[in-house]
């Protein structure tokens, strides 16, 4: 069995759980379980009674299930937290996690196709019971479509390119492996940004699979929603469509457009943002290199 800290090195760790600001007696939940390590935080500071609810979508994360009376570990993807909060009796809680963004363990398994290090199956499927996986996006999808996945979800200019140069390749034989899909993108990978354009379509394909920024937007208005007045909400992204989303939804309560104004002419949000964007130091950068990236925002429901 995979050990929790190779499974996923906890990103920020005190930062977003002190975020939450923790009552010993609160309802909580860790919608992105993983390898348990903010759990556990959580439940350190939890009293008695108080309970902990996580969430991961990958069977894999089950063999991390925490031991301990206060813990709930449901099976689903977190787009569902309102059903699944609502079907253990749970009408509102007071403070919710989200680490958003692939775990280190299913970059590391090679047949889950997440990794560009190594040759894998188009999947890239978080959850196994997924219909849609790469396979199916690179060899099913139209021309229009790959060039709206690359464009939106990438941020490849040279989308328009990368979708005709697959739709011309699969017309003799279908893409099937990661290193196919390389192959046929060779002439737009120059050598010294290879591995950042690859990330770029990896990412793009992934969210595509994956429903990542429906599931983020269904997400943190279900958060809002069950979020106890004072409850606060604790986010960890790592690209910039995650966060541009967390950003204006915690600022303004909406994705697009502005707040309307009361009778005084002043927004009506209902967050508060608590403190600034925090971003991990050197010393955890150098410690766990996928933290790179990572944006933490926290916000507390009016």
């Amino acid at each position: 069995m995979t050990t929790t800290m190779e499974y996923h090195n906890p990103v920020l760790l005190q930062a977003s759980v002190d975020g939450l600001n923790i009552k010993p007696d609160g309802i909580y939940v860790d919608v992105t379980f993983g390898g348990g390590g903010h759990s556990k935080e959580i439940l350190k500071r939890l009293g008695p009674d108080g309970k902990l609810f996580a969430f991961d979508q990958d069977e894999d994360a089950l063999a991390n299930a925490l031991p301990d009376e206060r813990f709930t570990l449901i099976n689903e993807n977190f787009r569902f937290i309102k059903r699944f909060m609502r079907f253990y009796g749970v009408k509102s809680v007071d403070g919710i996690l989200a680490d958003l963004g692939v775990s280190s363990h299913q970059f590391d398994v090679p047949e889950r196709g997440f990794s560009t290090r190594f040759d894998a199956g188009l999947d890239m499927r978080m959850s196994q019971k997924n219909d849609l996986n790469a396979y199916r996006v690179v060899n099913e999808y139209d021309e229009a479509n790959l060039r709206r996945v690359f464009l939106d979800y990438g941020e490849l200019k040279n989308a328009p390119v990368l979708a005709r140069t697959i739709i011309e390749a699969r017309e003799d034989l279908p893409i099937k492996t990661t290193d196919e899909l390389k192959e046929v993108l060779a002439k737009y990978l120059p050598e010294r940004v290879r591995n950042k354009i690859l990330a770029q379509i990896y990412q793009a394909i992934r969210i595509e699979v994956n429903q990542e920024m429906d599931v983020l937007k269904e997400f943190l208005e279900q958060s809002l929603e069950i979020l106890n007045p004072g409850g606060r909400l604790s986010v960890i992204s790592y690209h910039s469509l995650e966060d541009r989303l967390v950003k204006r939804f915690v600022k303004n309560g909406m994705f697009e457009g502005e707040p309307e104004r009361d009778f005084f002419g002043n927004f009506s949000v209902p967050f508060k943002t608590i403190g600034k964007l925090i971003v991990p130091d050197n010393a955890e950068i150098k410690e766990n290199n996928r933290a790179r990236s990572a944006k933490l925002r926290i916000a507390e429901k009016r």
